[in-house]
């Protein structure tokens, strides 16, 4: 009985379903080993190699498999097929083979199908083979990349860019296209320009729209009308003539259907239709394709196997009639040069099963497999065709020319079905459809005129001359015609829209960056990282996002240029062809990279950021309309501006004059955020005694503070503002009211320690220690921030006793089982606790565990000490000094390797620097 290997217990559920009883199927859970996250994992030293470690949790999966096949000696590998299922593939054998489980007279083989159904694993298992090396290799090269550019450029970023996280081999290419194109938003200057259309009418009274293209007989460039003036004359121009219908074309059309859905396609049209992310969409389609319904979802390829596409045609024309299916099917030929090992494209496992059919339940996958079954019938239906007509109206002088165009529906098609949504929105009106229209008949000016589009424009509903041009009406972004027949609008360029994770995967494909398994992981892990944040489905560069790719494209530029990039893909896809050595690839790639890494070892910090200062100087000083220097500080005159960074990675702008000039902004361009009522040296509250209160805005937010800085107070009293108050609008009583937290509740009933009530890094908060600052005690989250200031003890004691019992008795202070006193030498009390290994003495920060032979009722006040005494000599804490004569040499000795150890160290720091102690 074979022990069948795949992924998912999902995928395993199903083949066993297909194999029946005389298979044993069993799942990895994925990859059974990676490279530990440590120095030398991949060893450059000798050719590259590579020490891999199986996963913790994925011991008892191996040892399951192991155990399996001490009963069963034969192993089928049944991975997904592709490069990250050959790699499961090989690792497992690998594996295995390790453990002994594999022995030489162990017959293993490797199946691959694309979709899991009876007819696809059965065949399968017809059709065996060895695991497929070429495939390992390009793997095996993929991996140590990411290794070799992970470890050693993350540590780079961490020590010369304080708060930067990590560094990866095509999620920061990936980020260079967000950082670049908000870059470009930023640039972007709106240029104006105006159309301008008129309501036309037939002889029979039918009214249809026209836009301007030609003026003073000169055809019209979209700049051309710039401004409002120009506008009016063009709106004058044409109303002021007669015009006719110069000529009239029509032309046969005809729309083809997209092709079958490929891994990027599929996001693509998952988020534009319904706003789904790379990683929703992955893991729906993992869902329904470990279900059987549909083919393997990684895949570049868009060409479907003869049998699928006989069995789409025969569902078409079972649903649709016999006029929706082409003369010849169509064929898909794929644009990728190697198509990902020549992967199936997306489709159902069975064509005539729509969503309905199949009685999908959760909601996500109920929308993709519709999505994946309309879209997979629809490539094989007859195209849509229609009729466009162009029409072309003219003034009699030939100055004037009008363009309507419009499109009737002649036979719908694939269109019936499926339309492919877009990431623009389309302007053109060309599927409005146009009345008769014929050559040479007048073009009258329509009577229901314009007005309603002109009054949405933003016009008041009196139309008021203006100028010259009597009759005319104009608004800020309008000009209307006295016939109410011609109107001009005004418009400005857009900047580039943001990208989100759809267009941004639809980009990386045209790079040729990254591959159908890794789009979702490297979209994911950018957002994970805080380098890209998601608004409206756009994604936007954070702080730490714009920092990382500034500091990589200075300093290490070739290795996230596009070009580089997509390169090394090309190459890793020749591995995988079994056309290039997996080991020249990585020898190439580490000689350059690791000379890169070498000659940053030497910069500084500052050095880095007064760099990054000047890469990003257009973007964070860009020139004062008064030609004067963008960098000095608006506040005290003098200093200059430069960018900043906080240990928790964000950046601001800040002043060189610091502390004396405490001006600060945001990272970005000045007037990115709303002028704030709280100057650079604070706002002055009041005055408590001889103190003055104040409230600042400080880089990582507001604070109050009581007093100034000065030589012998460099730290006064300060409070952060919560987020619910306005720190503009806060006043005298609320400030002295943060000033006085930590708040005393008063001690405990129970123990007598004292119950305090603050405001923490995340909100309102009860303690119940001796201390706000004790790691120990017992925390219970408070509903508000007044609560702070109003709750009692015993609201507190309630918090804190429900707190403590939803999670058991851990946190809780222990009670002593003894309390034998204070100390002889003093420094607080000696008392006796049952622990987890047992009973001990406790003594300041000394615990000291008591004999297993000894009772703790028997021990005594001298014991204690004793056993105190030896604790702290073996741990080289302080220990007390006895009065009493016995057992002083413990202590002694104690003392003397707690004095002899600074010596020691000493000497060894002088053997460090070679000077091995000599003078």
């Amino acid at each position: 009985m074979p022990v069948v290997v795949v992924e998912s217990p999902a995928k395993a559920k199903t083949i066993n379903k297909y194999l029946g009883p005389d298979y044993t199927v069993l799942a990895s859970y994925g990859h059974v080993r990676d490279l530990p996250p440590k120095d030398g994992s991949v060893d450059t030293d000798h050719e590259f190699e590579m020490k891999w470690e199986v996963a913790s949790d994925s011991k008892k999966h191996v040892k399951a498999i192991a155990d399996a096949l001490a009963r069963d000696n034969a192993l089928i590998l049944a991975t997904d097929p592709d490069r990250e299922g050959e790699a499961i593939s090989w690792h497992l054998q690998e594996a295995l083979t390790k453990r002994r489980s594999i022995r030489k007279d162990t017959p293993v083989s490797r199946v691959v199908f694309n979709a899991i159904t009876k007819t696809a694993v059965t065949e399968a298992m017809k059709n065996p083979r060895q695991v497929d090396m070429p495939l390992v290799e390009a793997y095996l090269a993929r991996r140590a990349l990411d290794y070799l550019v992970g470890f050693n450029l993350s540590p780079v970023l961490w020590r010369k860019l304080p708060g930067a996280k990590s560094a990866g081999r095509v999620q920061s290419v990936c980020l260079r296209l967000i950082v670049e194109r908000e870059m470009e938003i930023e640039a972007f200057r709106p240029r104006e320009y105006w159309t301008v259309k008129a309501l036309l009418a037939t002889p029979r009274g039918q009214e249809y729209e026209a836009r301007l293209t030609t003026l003073a007989g000169r055809k019209l460039d979209r700049f051309d009308l710039s401004d409002a003036t120009r506008a009016e004359m063009a709106v004058q121009a044409i109303a002021s003539r007669n015009l006719h219908v110069a000529s009239v074309e029509a032309k046969p059309a005809a729309r083809n259907p997209a092709a079958p859905f490929m891994t990027s396609t599929l996001q693509q049209e998952a988020s534009r239709k319904f706003g789904m992310g790379a990683r929703q969409t992955m893991s729906t389609a993992q869902r329904l394709y470990e279900a059987g319904h549909i083919t393997y979802m990684r895949t570049d390829g868009i060409d479907m196997a003869p049998e699928a596409v006989q069995a789409a045609r025969a569902a078409i024309e079972d649903r649709f009639g016999k006029a929706y299916v082409p003369g010849s099917p169509r064929i898909y030929k794929n644009k990728a040069k190697n198509a990902q090992e020549a992967h199936e494209c997306i489709r159902p496992t069975e064509m005539t099963r729509d969503a309905q059919a199949l009685g999908l339940t959760d909601a996500d996958q109920r929308k993709l497999y519709d999505l994946i079954w309309k879209r997979t019938l629809a490539c094989q239906m007859e195209a849509a065709r229609m009729e466009r007509t162009t029409v072309i109206v003219a003034s009699d002088d030939s100055q004037i020319e009008l363009r309507a165009t419009g499109q009737v529906m002649l036979f719908d098609g694939f269109m019936r079905i499926y339309e492919e949504g877009r990431d623009d929105t389309p302007t053109d009106d060309e599927d409005k459809r146009l009345p008769q229209i014929t050559e040479g008949e007048a073009a009258a000016f329509g009577r229901s005129g314009l007005r309603d589009q002109f009054t949405r424009s933003g016009a008041d509903d009196v139309i008021e001359p203006v100028g010259a041009a009597v009759g005319m009406a104009r608004t800020d972004g309008a000009v209307l015609s006295e016939n109410a027949a011609v109107l001009a609008l005004q418009s400005f360029t857009q900047p580039p829209p943001r990208y989100t994770e759809a267009t941004l995967v639809k980009r990386m494909e045209e790079l040729g960056i990254g591959r159908p398994s890794t789009y979702a992981s490297i979209v994911t892990t950018i957002q994970d990282r805080e380098y890209v944040r998601k608004d409206k489905n756009r994604l936007i560069p954070e702080d730490k996002g714009r920092l990382v790719t500034a500091f990589l494209e200075n300093y290490f530029r070739k290795y996230v240029g596009y070009d580089f990039t997509a390169d090394l893909e090309a190459q890793l896809d020749d591995v995988s062809a079994g056309d290039a050595s997996y080991k020249d690839v990585l020898s190439r790639f580490w000689r350059d990279f690791s000379a890169a890494i070498g000659e940053t070892s030497e910069l500084r910090i500052t050095e880095v950021l007064e760099k990054i200062n000047e890469v990003l100087e257009p973007h964070l000083f860009p020139p004062t309309e008064d030609g004067g220097d963008p960098r000095l500080c608006p506040n005290c005159g003098a200093g200059r501006l430069s960018m900043r960074t906080a240990r928790s990675g964000g950046a601001f702008i800040g002043c060189s004059n610091y502390p004396e000039c405490r001006y600060t902004r945001a990272f970005g361009p000045p007037g990115g955020e709303e002028d704030s009522a709280i100057p650079p040296e604070g706002k002055l509250l009041g005055h408590d005694g001889a103190d003055a209160i104040r409230v600042f805005k400080g880089r990582f937010g507001p604070y109050v503070q009581r007093g100034e800085v000065t030589e012998e107070n460099k730290k006064p009293p300060r409070q952060s503002v919560p987020k619910d108050w306005p720190p503009e609008d806060l006043e005298l009583d609320r400030a002295l009211m943060l000033l006085s937290l930590p708040r005393k509740i008063g001690p405990h009933p129970e123990d007598g320690v004292m119950v305090w009530s603050n405001i923490g890094r995340y909100g309102p908060y009860l303690k119940h220690a001796a201390s706000t600052s004790e790691r120990g005690g017992t925390n219970a989250n408070l509903e508000s921030i007044d609560e702070v200031f109003t709750v009692g003890m015993n609201r507190a004691v309630q918090l804190l006793a429900e707190k403590v019992a939803s999670r058991g008795r851990r946190g809780v202070a222990a009670k002593p089982l003894r309390e034998l006193g204070e100390h002889p030498d003093g420094g607080g009390a000696v008392a006796i606790y049952e622990g987890k290994y047992g009973a001990y003495v406790k003594w300041e920060k000394i615990n000291a565990t008591i004999p297993k032979d000894t009772a703790p009722e028997q021990v005594t006040m001298e014991q204690a000490v004793e056993l105190i005494a030896e604790r702290a000599a073996k741990s080289g804490k302080k220990a007390p000094r006895k009065k009493a004569a016995p057992k002083k040499a413990a202590p002694k000795a104690a003392k003397t390797a707690r004095k002899a150890a600074p010596a020691k160290t000493a000497a060894s720091k002088a053997q460090a620097s070679g000077t091995g102690g000599k003078s």
